[in-house]
This record gives C-alpha cells, structure tokens and sequence, in this order.
C-alpha cells in the first residue's frame, strides 16, 4: 500500500474517458490512498457519481453551493489534499485553469490548492493537437502544475492517435513516483 495515509482529490470532467476514472479511483483506494472525488456537472453525464462514491467510500461533490444552499468549502478540501489529479481534464477545463477561470467547484479547488496538481488531458485528437490546448497545457506546466500526457490509439471518433487518457495504471504509477520524490 503504497499510498497509505496520501490525500488525494480526484477531479473527472465531462468526456468518455470518465469511465476510466472510476479503475483509477480502485486502484488509488487499492494502494491506500484516501480519494475525495470532485466532478464536474458534466462528468455527471458520462459516470454516475454513485458510481465514484461507491469505489471512493466517500460522497462525491459536484457543486460550490448545493440546491438546498449548503456551501461546499473548496479551500478547505485543497488543503487537505496531499495532490489533485484531474483524470481526465477535458480541453474546456485545461483553458479555465491556465486562464484562472473559478466558475465550478474543481476549478475553484484547483486554483486554492497548495498541494501539487496533475492533470491527465483526454480529447479528440484534432483538439489535444491544437494550439491553443498545447499553449494552455504550456501554461499550466509553467505554474509547476504535472502532466501525464495522453497516449496513442483509438479514440471515441474513430480516429487513431494521441488524445487517449493515459490508462489508470499509468496514471497510478505517476502518482506514486510523484508522492514518493
């Protein structure tokens, strides 16, 4: 258990890669880590939080202020965080991060945060290709935040190239040289 006594926040963004989140949430909770996990509204639309909740052990929140007007304390969850892995980080919240944009409760985490931030890009390959996503992937990189690069294969379009989240044991791997340094 290589992860014992690690806090981690678990951010899933809205893509099909989002069903890869809830083999890295297993095996992050394998290793002993101890995973909150932060969606965002449209992650909802690719994996039942339920889902996340259930491997996490933990609830799983979605939003800054609930419909019943409870505030969800984002400061306070990045600082208990020992790092914040957004797996997968969708294209839309790469560009808000590298431009400070605080409009839901992952981004508002993530620009609270004390801890280290890695984040594991997913998208079609025309859009992992363009220059705006790679300028926003340099910035984020200058604010010291780790990347795991996408892989190479077979995308949800059809294509074939880079775009793929990394799989959850790749990503796991990282995290563990990353909290071991």
């Amino acid at each position: 258990m290589k992860l014992r006594t690690k806090k981690i926040v678990l951010g899933i963004c809205g893509g099909i890669a989002a069903y890869k989140a809830a083999f890295l949430t297993r095996l992050l909770v394998q290793e002993g880590a101890e995973v909150e996990v932060i969606v965002t509204p449209a992650a909802t639309e690719f994996i039942a939080p339920i889902t996340i909740s259930t491997l996490s052990k933990n609830p799983v929140s979605s939003e800054l202020i609930s419909h019943d007007g409870k505030w969800t304390n984002h400061v306070e969850l990045a600082q208990w965080a020992d790092l914040i892995v957004i797996a997968p980080a969708t294209a839309n919240t790469i560009a808000k991060l590298a431009n400070g944009f605080c409009d839901n409760l992952l981004t508002a985490t993530c620009l609270s945060a004390k801890s280290g931030v890695m984040v594991c890009p997913a998208m079609d390959l025309d859009m992992y290709k363009h220059p705006a996503v790679r300028k926003n992937l340099e910035t984020l990189k200058s604010f010291g935040y780790e990347l795991i690069d996408s892989e190479s294969g077979e995308l949800a379009s059809g294509l074939s190239g880079e775009g793929r989240l990394a799989e959850p044991e790749n990503i796991l791997s990282r995290i563990i040289d990353y909290l071991e340094s």
